[in-house]
């Protein structure tokens, strides 16, 4: 495309519209797989009698791509903020910029997609300026139904069922170049994808129904890890078990959980505190202190 390449808005009718452009230095490499990999049948073990272990040959090209995908349709009602708080101000950029700078700093990614809701009124991508990626006006009522349109709209921009996607929170600004070559070198390989996650380090404990709230029991925290993003899985097995299940009336809070109501088992690959989600008015400041200091190699 010339000496750059434009970043593109779509929405929901498939028109696109050029937002700007991104140095003509983030240009696309792939990684390299076996010409023929392993992978869980797309079927849930409960209907096929199959054990949720199984997998089956499934035929692959010889370079399967990396895709990213960010959700950013949430309205962040928790967190205080008067508007979203994918666009707050934190250490001078929107809390936004950094998820992307940090995929468009990973130069082997073919696209990574925005998926906002159709009536946003915040974005503005003259904020973003000289970062590669794309965005699409397709966003849910809920992270699964935005996670769902976003992954059907990277048809559009050339993904592949066999080619990974990376799925990541807007909302965790933290994220490194590092942390997320770390996932897709641990993961590319593997038969079903994985997330980043962290043991659980403090003392869980369970609240009794009555009110006021008090302790009813201490839970152990023996082999409990916490969700993080990004969560890496093939495109079409993620899209299958979403849609699965949706068909099924669960509306599920992170992608490993639809990979788990298939049967299937995720990698777990250590995550940073770093990349913690900012969800609650405090968390501002947080995420200041730790983005107005560069991030440890």
């Amino acid at each position: 495309m010339g000496g750059n390449e434009a970043v593109m808005m779509r929405d929901c009718s498939g028109r696109r519209t050029a937002l700007g452009h991104a140095p003509a230095s983030t240009q696309r490499t792939y990684y390299k797989i076996r010409p023929s990999i392993w992978l869980p049948q797309l079927s849930h073990p409960a209907q096929t009698g199959a054990p949720a272990s199984g997998v089956r040959k499934y035929p692959t090209t010889v370079t399967s791509r990396l895709f990213a995908l960010i959700p950013c349709a949430g309205t962040g009602s928790r967190s205080g903020s008067a508007m979203p708080k994918q666009y707050r101000t934190v250490a001078g950029r929107d809390l936004l910029h950094y998820t992307l700078s940090a995929f468009d700093a990973c130069s082997e990614f073919a696209q990574t997609l925005v998926v906002i809701s159709p009536d946003d009124a915040h974005f503005d991508a003259r904020r973003f300026a000289g970062l590669r990626f794309a965005v699409q006006r397709c966003g849910g009522a809920s992270r699964q139904a935005s996670v769902l349109n976003g992954l059907i709209a990277l048809s559009g921009f050339g993904a592949r069922d066999d080619d990974w996607v990376l799925v990541h929170d807007a909302a965790r600004p933290g994220i490194t170049p590092a942390l997320i070559r770390t996932l897709v070198a641990e993961l590319k390989d593997d038969a079903v994808g994985g997330i980043v996650a962290l043991p659980v380090a403090d003392t869980l404990k369970r609240m009794a129904p009555a009110q006021p709230p008090h302790v009813a029991r201490t839970e152990s925290r023996d082999g409990l890890w916490q969700a993080q993003t990004p969560q890496m899985f093939r495109l079409g097995m993620l899209r299958h078990a979403i849609e699965r299940a949706q068909q099924e009336g669960h509306d599920l809070t992170d992608e490993a959980s639809a990979i788990e109501w298939l049967g299937h088992a995720p990698r777990l690959v250590q995550g940073s505190l770093r990349n913690f989600k900012v969800t609650y008015p405090e968390d501002f400041d947080l995420a200041e202190a730790i983005l107005s200091r560069p991030a440890a190699q």
